[in-house]
């Protein structure tokens, strides 16, 4: 690829566009309606770090920290790090066994509405054929264009293809190979798989160490080959991007994207952490945590099966389906969508703990998929005494919800009620549909349940509808569709 070139096709492409690199004229963009109304996607961790299978996603920065449990596992394991580093991982990474149709057709049973694979991780491999660098899934290891084979094949099932970058963290990522004797060493050049390792910032001091021209240019230009490669819906940014050297190139890339989405005439949005894109230019992202209360903007939260990782290890920690189900039900219930990861192994299959959770979601979505998908937010969220903490990285514990916890969707002139813990005793107050309450004063014309048969029985009063069912036993969330007038 000649850089240069490719650089002022960039700018001639923002110069003749729409979109112009400022945050005045980023604000101009627009959601899709499509994304505000798919509400769950699959996310997908999966790279040359899946062959260790060990620690998490970041052996290949934590295996090069001497003293640390992945420095160790890999001396053990592996032996020398100069003569086994984590380039050697490349020849093993063959994905031998991976099917994009069976993939597919699982993330299309689990109910996901969009897919999302890491494009290239922080170890700097690209999943995908690329003319930038030679480490690519192309050209090493599986010999395939892996990603091309997820977009036919998750397109094929109507599943909406986006990617993922975090390659901005590959600045610093490989570093502490430099301070001891392993195959991380100079010279480097651009291009090279551990370039250009520089010294790792202080995570209290995001802003130091910041990135050279050189390396801005080629993060962006590999951001750019992404869009014109396999024109993803969404493009995911993970964290550090928001720092002060990447703003230029971020108005750069986003001015770009929006402008390709213009010619290609499909709406296409950005996701983002932290304050790196200004408000109202991209859509937020919360990192393994949520919002507590409804938000007025459409928002997403990205998290895992695996509490401990993003990819696969082989102790991996994971939730259950419900919990999971419950979170969907919160978070959609706030305005937001959720992006569930799951991490195949090495060789390009799925472990049967993450398949059994995402088919366990799909059967409740089955049933009770009209109450998320489609669906806007109501003039509150919910109710019940648990209080869900606020923030990222949140998601450590199992939010212990009870049987007076609801949360509300809206369809038309249809309510959704979901019960996040179903009664044994059948009897469920809503206390938002009282006769009392400031949330509602019309007419409730009809109450179902959502797969189930029975007709419940119901009557209002000033201090609750209430609800009460006979047959209804369920270990996951119960709907009630609501008819009103």
């Amino acid at each position: 690829m000649n850089k240069i070139e490719y650089l002022k096709q960039i700018e001639a492409t923002i110069a003749g566009g729409k979109f112009k690199d400022n945050w005045t004229s980023l604000r101009e963009s627009i959601v899709p309606d499509w994304y505000q109304q798919a509400k769950f996607g699959i996310f997908i961790h999966w790279g040359v770090y899946s062959v260790p299978a060990y620690d998490s996603e970041w052996y290949s920065r934590n295996m090069y920290i001497q003293g640390s449990k992945a420095y160790e596992h890999h001396l053990e394991v592996y032996g020398n790090h100069k003569e086994f580093g984590y380039k050697d991982f490349i020849p093993m990474f063959k994905a031998e066994k991976f099917d994009a149709d069976e993939w597919a057709a699982l993330f299309k049973q689990a109910g996901a509405r969009y897919i999302m694979p890491v494009a290239e991780h922080h170890d700097g491999f690209q999943m995908y054929k690329s003319s930038i660098s030679h480490y690519n899934t192309y050209e090493m290891g599986p010999k395939r264009d892996v990603l091309g084979e997820m977009k036919a094949a998750y397109e094929k099932q109507g599943l909406t293809f986006c990617v993922s970058s975090h390659r901005a963290e590959h600045w610093f990522f490989m570093s502490h190979g430099k301070e001891f004797d392993s195959d991380i060493q100079e010279p480097m050049q651009c291009g090279d798989f551990y370039w250009p390792a520089m010294a790792e910032p202080d995570h209290q001091d995001l802003y130091g160490s910041p990135p050279s021209d050189e390396y801005l240019e080629d993060w962006l230009i590999r951001c750019c080959e992404l869009v014109d490669k396999y024109q993803p819906r969404v493009f995911y940014f993970d964290w550090w991007i928001q720092t002060a050297a990447f703003k230029p190139y971020l108005k750069k890339f986003a001015a770009y994207y929006y402008n390709k989405g213009e010619e290609w005439g499909i709406p296409v949005a950005i996701n983002y952490k932290h304050e790196a894109f200004m408000f109202g230019t991209a859509v937020p992202d919360v990192e393994r945590g949520q919002f507590a209360e409804l938000q007025p903007y459409f928002w997403q939260t990205d998290t895992a099966v695996a509490r401990n990782s993003w990819c696969y290890t082989e102790n991996n920690d994971y939730k259950t389906a419900e919990e999971i189900i419950r979170d969907l039900v919160d978070i959609v219930s706030k305005n937001g969508s959720l992006l569930l990861n799951i991490g195949p192994r090495a060789d390009g299959t799925i472990p049967d703990e993450d398949r059994d959770i995402l088919l366990s979601i799909g059967k409740w979505l089955e049933v009770n998929g009209e109450a998320i998908y489609d669906t806007s937010f109501w003039r509150t969220y919910g109710e019940g005494p648990t209080e869900v903490k606020e923030g990222q990285f949140t998601d450590g514990d199992t939010k212990v919800f009870t049987s007076e916890d609801i949360r509300f969707t809206v369809k038309g002139s249809s309510l959704y009620a979901t019960v996040m813990v179903y009664p044994d005793n059948g009897i469920v107050h809503i206390k938002s549909l009282s006769e009392g309450s400031s949330h509602f004063h019309g007419i409730i014309e009809k109450v179902q349940i959502l797969g189930y048969e029975e007709q419940p029985m119901w009557e209002r009063d000033e201090d609750a509808l209430t609800i009460t069912t006979t047959g209804v036993k369920s270990i996951v969330p119960v709907v009630f569709k609501i008819d009103l007038d």
